[in-house]
C-alpha cells in the first residue's frame, strides 16, 4: 500500500516561510505518480496547492500561491516537499499530500479525482 507522511506544519507569523515534507513509502518512484499539495479548511473544499510528477515535470500551482510556493521532490529520499514563502493569513488550513499513479504526465494536475491516495496532514497556520 502506498502510505504518505506529512511534516513540517506549524505556526508562522505573515511574511514567514516554511517547508512542508511528505514521505511516501509503496509506491515505484519511477513510474507514472503524480504527486500533489492540497489544502483545507472546515467548512470548504479541499483546494490544489501544487503538483509535479516523480520525474520531475508538469509543474503546477493555483494562482493562490504562484510564485510563493515551490513544489519540489528528492527521489532518493522519496520524499515531496512544499516550499511556502510569503505566507498570507489566507494560507491557513490543513495541508495534505497526495499520489495519483498517471498514464499520461499531461494528466499530473491539482485536482483531487487525480490522487488516490493521501497523507493524513499537517496544519500550517499564519498570523
Amino acid at each position: 500500500d502506498v502510505q504518505l507522511v506529512e511534516s513540517g506544519g506549524g505556526s508562522v507569523q505573515v511574511g514567514g516561510s516554511l517547508t512542508l515534507s511528505c514521505v511516501a513509502s509503496g509506491l515505484v518512484w519511477y513510474s507514472r505518480y503524480c504527486m500533489g499539495w492540497f489544502r483545507q479548511v472546515p467548512g470548504k473544499e479541499r483546494e490544489g496547492v501544487a503538483s509535479i510528477t516523480v520525474a520531475g515535470e508538469r509543474l503546477k500551482y493555483a494562482d493562490s500561491v504562484n510564485g510563493r510556493f515551490a513544489i519540489s521532490l528528492d527521489s532518493a529520499k522519496n520524499t515531496v516537499y512544499l516550499q511556502m514563502d510569503g505566507l498570507k493569513t489566507e494560507d491557513t488550513a490543513m495541508y495534505y499530500c497526495a499520489a495519483g499513479r498517471v498514464y499520461d504526465p499531461s494528466a499530473c494536475t491539482p485536482v483531487t479525482t487525480v490522487f488516490g491516495y493521501w497523507g493524513q496532514g499537517t496544519q500550517v497556520t499564519v498570523s
